[in-house]
Formats: C-alpha cells, sequence, structure tokens
C-alpha cells in the first residue's frame, strides 16, 4: 500500500493479509491510508497495526465476523488500544508509547499487562508497527465509527437491567434467558451490553437467543469501559439504548458487566441517568448471601429488583436457600426462558410500593 502523505508509512501488508478484530468491525477500511510511527504515546480506542511475537494466554483472536482465528507468531493483527478489568483474566493499561505490549483480550485489545489471575498464562506479545491513519494525518479511533447519538424518545420500550455480585456469577446467562422468555411471550425484544470489555461472544450468543438488534459499547466507540470517566459510560449508555429504542421493540435486556463491587459498576448503577431508563432490575449471584446482600445494596439506591437469578440457581437446593432468605422471586434459567415467571414478577412490583431501605 502507497500514500502520498510524507507522514504516514505505508502498510507493509495488503490487508487483506491483516486480521482485523471484533473490537474493530464498524472501522471502514478505505479508510486506512498509512500508518502513524515514531514517539507517540496511543490513546484508548486508536488502532494499531501490531505483530504478534510470542504466543501466552490468548492464542486465537476473534474475527469481525465473529469467527476464532488461531494465531502464529509473525501474524499481523489490527487491535484496538484500551484498558481492561477482568479478575478472572487481566487488569491491562494503555501504555505510554508505541513500544511492545500485549493482546490481552481475543476480541481485540492492545495494553500492557499489569497483573493476572494466577491461573492465566501471560499475555500474548505482540509489537506495535504504528497507529492506524487517515488521508490527513489523523489516527483512527472507534469513537468515528460509532453509532449517532440518539435522544431520549417520549414513549420508549420497557428496559431491564441485569447486574451481579462479581464476574462469573451469571449476568450474562440470565440476560440470554431473558431474551428469550420475552420471545416466548412474543414479544420483540433487543439487547445490549454497555460496560466491559470488547469481545463477540456475548452479543452473538443474544442474538441466537432471538434479541434484534443488539449493541455494545464498541459500537458507541469504545474497546472497553475500564477507566472512562462516569460521564462517558452514561454516554455509552443513552446513546445504545436511544439507538436501540429506534428498532420498534417491547422490552430491551441491558448487561452491566462485573460486580457492583467494582468501581464503574457501582457508580453507573448509582447514576440518576440510569434510574431514567430503568424499568426493573435482575440481580445475579453465585451463592444465596451474595443475594441477598446485593438485593439490599440495590434497594438502598432506589433500583427497583424485579428478581433474583444467576450461578445459585443452578442448583435446586441453593434455589430453595436464596428464595428463603429474598422476598423477590428466585427465579431459574429455565423459569426466566418460560417467560410467565418474569412477568409475575414484574406485575407483583408494579402493584406494591419499593421496599424502604432498612
Amino acid at each position: 500500500m502507497t500514500t502520498e502523505n510524507p507522514v504516514l508509512q505505508a502498510l507493509p501488508r495488503p490487508l487483506s493479509e491483516i486480521r482485523f478484530a471484533y473490537t474493530t468491525r464498524r472501522v471502514c477500511h478505505a479508510d486506512i491510508a498509512g500508518l502513524l510511527t515514531g514517539p507517540r504515546r496511543p490513546a484508548a480506542g486508536q488502532l494499531v497495526l501490531a505483530e504478534i511475537e510470542e504466543l501466552g494466554q490468548h492464542r486465537q483472536i476473534e474475527l469481525v465476523s465473529g469467527r476464532k482465528s488461531k494465531l502464529f507468531v509473525g501474524n499481523l493483527v489490527v487491535l484496538a488500544y484500551g484498558n481492561r478489568y477482568a479478575p478472572d483474566q487481566f487488569e491491562a493499561l494503555v501504555p505510554d508509547d508505541l513500544g511492545p505490549c500485549h493482546m490481552v483480550a481475543g476480541g481485540g485489545m492492545a495494553a500492557r499487562e499489569v497483573a493476572r489471575h494466577a491461573g492465566m498464562a501471560p499475555a500474548t506479545r505482540i509489537r506495535p508497527l504504528g497507529l492506524l491513519a487517515n488521508a490527513a494525518g489523523a489516527p483512527l479511533t472507534l469513537a468515528d465509527y460509532a453509532l449517532p447519538p440518539a435522544p431520549r424518545p417520549s414513549v420508549r420500550p420497557q428496559v431491564y437491567f441485569v447486574c451481579g455480585t462479581s464476574m462469573n456469577s451469571g449476568k450474562t446467562y440470565t440476560a440470554h434467558e431473558l431474551v428469550r422468555g420475552f420471545c416466548a411471550l412474543g414479544l420483540a425484544v433487543a439487547a445490549a451490553k454497555i460496560t466491559g470489555t470488547g469481545a463477540g461472544n456475548d452479543p452473538w450468543r443474544l442474538v441466537d437467543c432471538g434479541a434484534k438488534p443488539v449493541y455494545d459499547f464498541t459500537d458507541a466507540g469504545h474497546p472497553s469501559t475500564y477507566k472512562l470517566p462516569m460521564a462517558a459510560i452514561e454516554d455509552v449508555m443513552d446513546c445504545v439504548l436511544g439507538n436501540l429504542c429506534t428498532s420498534g421493540v417491547d422490552a430491551i435486556v441491558v448487561e452491566i458487566a462485573d460486580g457492583i463491587g467494582q468501581a464503574e459498576t457501582a457508580a453507573l448503577l448509582e447514576s440518576p441517568r440510569l434510574r431514567v431508563w430503568c424499568d426493573g432490575v435482575l440481580f445475579a449471584a453465585a451463592d444465596p448471601l451474595a443475594a441477598q446482600a446485593g438485593v439490599q445494596w440495590l434497594r438502598e439506591r432506589r433500583l427497583p429488583v424485579l428478581a433474583a437469578s444467576g450461578l445459585m440457581t443452578a442448583v435446586p437446593l441453593v434455589q430453595v436457600e436464596a428464595q428463603g432468605l429474598l422476598d423477590v422471586p428466585v427465579l431459574s434459567a429455565e423459569e426466566l426462558a418460560a417467560g410467565t415467571p418474569f412477568i409475575t414478577a414484574l406485575n407483583q412490583l408494579k402493584s406494591a410500593a419499593l421496599p424502604e431501605a432498612a
């Protein structure tokens, strides 16, 4: 590839030989004019062309299509710089320069590993070759291709949020089964994941469950939401939900990543802007005491808790224990997928005053 801009370097290989990650799926390849190199400080959301130097934890990259592509040393990939918060994998931060760093997420994120779970191998090492830039010499960013802002409609679908105690508490599964339940009732449903790290697994599965359309924070121009100012995360929420409201659906299911102890998650759940959207919350937990504490935490913030679910409902006896501690329904995946038990919980909430915080 050649370029007439003297600031830019040509790409070392044709675009057809470069693997573009899921996080970059909205990027228009025709805008890529070359590379910016030299002493530069990258920013979250900027696109980097990098060479795989040493394989570590991530030995595959999720392509724009959703296919998992096996990686080999020497492969060229396009990733987005971003910060990652994943207690069961990595904490990683955008580096201060274009020096060697890591691919810290299979969905396509470049950062420097700061910490990792004891069960994780070191992150896959990459050598950045430069930032992708347009013909004017400006770095390309995910924000350049984000969904347009959408005003909050005066009449909108019902919006239900799913949050939980932590990663791996069953939030995503809860959201999937809730989507299936709405579809079983003959309702049109859309879905979103508004915080987390860019990857296609959850959005693709929501599509498989019947949600249409499905958006996440990468559609709003961010590779992840870790370290974003709260105003920016609120803008992501408004952008994604505002656009989903234009799709003519009856309901929207929204997952919030991580747990209520994580800084961005807690701040978002305390946000007045979230309350404007929220018609109900489902709380996912791995055990009954965690569910009890989480439901109380949400109620202290005046959020309408409809039901509890999550990993704890995989064991019938544990589900019974949880129901003994909670005054909201504890719904298994099968009950959520049936639809009717959730609607019953919703009607119960509508007919009763929100319990006062203790």
